[in-house]
């Protein structure tokens, strides 16, 4: 996507460096995060410098490959990458597409060398290419006048480049459909206020930031015409993990018949997870609940407790949406039932 004219893709490689867009930073700093080793990267995952199912695929990729460029022996490759994954692994439990991506780079590496090195680079290009054709598939949901709300970040930020929720939409913009869009904020940490909002202001769509609390109301007022969120992981039979706050979303839409749909790349999907009950979900320090960064008028980023100094805090990351509460899953292959059967169909 384009930044003050200028394309750039969430993260990237620059030789053993990897190169990403600091996600804690904005919307009120642009800066690139340069991580020189494997601990910098699995930093950055794990404290959310990059973040958004594919875009952590892709650091993940990336971190193995510069374990490959730090590999002093071809002969021992397999094991340093294996103990290279683990500790990659190790950043953020939910997100499937952390593990499938060193997973094949592991696998790779049993082949050659080379070969594991163009998988790595391949996972992130795959990932940009997904997006785009989610962005086709999706866009066909969206009529010309459309109230859209949406959750979280699931753009370009989160997926490399185009996104998954919000890649309809950007196809749908580009195509001349006026539409308007409801971003909640997505408390605690707002991406969707800080990073979704900055995104389509980017882009030239008209939106409004929304409080989390708010969605159900607007639903109410036939504002809303559809919901589209991405996914951290969706189980076999369509169950799927979001940010927290998303089962809420899917809860209201159901009641006001709203379609309620999941945008994500295949990858994305957990075959060996049957249901969404037995997803690991990520329990993050309560400091994010408690405190709250901000930039004040001066122009300086500070920190602040807008909470009672006494009281302890429960940060869940994610919640998991029944498929039952799920319209369909937008993929690069196409929308799909959330079932066992159609998702299955997918990986003949």
């Amino acid at each position: 996507m384009n930044v003050n004219g200028k394309h750039y893709r969430a993260l990237w490689m620059e030789g053993s460096t990897v190169c990403m867009i600091d996600q804690n930073l904005l919307p009120f700093e642009f800066s690139i995060y340069r991580c020189n080793d494997i601990d910098e990267t699995c930093r950055a995952i794990k404290t959310m410098i990059t973040r958004g199912a594919g875009s952590i695929g892709a650091a993940g990729a990336y971190g193995m490959l510069q374990a490959i460029y730090n590999n002093k022996s071809d002969e021992n490759l397999y094991n340093e990458l294996f103990v290279s994954k683990q500790k990659i692994d190790s950043t953020r439990p939910t997100a499937v597409n952390l593990f499938y991506a060193t997973d094949r780079v592991l696998e790779a590496s049993k082949i050659s060398k080379e070969f594991a090195v163009s998988e790595a680079f391949a996972i992130a290009d795959e990932c940009v290419e997904q997006s785009r054709k989610i962005g086709i598939f999706g866009a066909e949901l969206i009529k010309d006048g459309y109230g859209i709300e949406t959750h979280c970040n699931a753009g370009w930020l989160a997926l490399v480049d185009y996104g998954s929720a919000l890649s309809p939409l950007y196809t749908a913009h580009d195509s001349g459909k006026n539409i308007f869009v409801y971003v909640d904020e997505t408390r605690p940490r707002s991406q969707g206020a800080r990073l979704t909002a900055w995104e389509l202001e980017q882009h030239g769509i008209l939106h409004a930031i929304i409080p989390d609390n708010a969605g159900a109301h607007y639903m109410s007022k036939g504002k809303i015409n559809i919901i589209i969120t991405g996914a951290d992981r969706i189980a076999a039979n369509g169950d799927t993990a979001n940010k927290i706050g998303t089962l809420e979303k899917a809860i209201s839409a159901k009641y006001y018949g709203i379609p309620f749909y999941i945008a994500a790349p295949t990858s994305t999907i957990d075959l060996k997870t049957n249901y969404g009950s037995l997803i690991s979900i990520e329990e993050r320090g309560e400091e994010e609940v408690l405190y709250y960064s901000g930039k004040q008028k001066n122009g300086k980023i500070i920190e602040i407790q807008v909470a009672n100094p006494g009281s302890k805090a429960l940060n869940p990351a994610f919640d998991v949406t029944p498929a039952e509460l799920i319209t369909g899953i937008i993929t690069e292959k196409g929308i799909i039932n959330p079932d066992k059967e159609s998702i299955k169909n997918l990986f003949l």
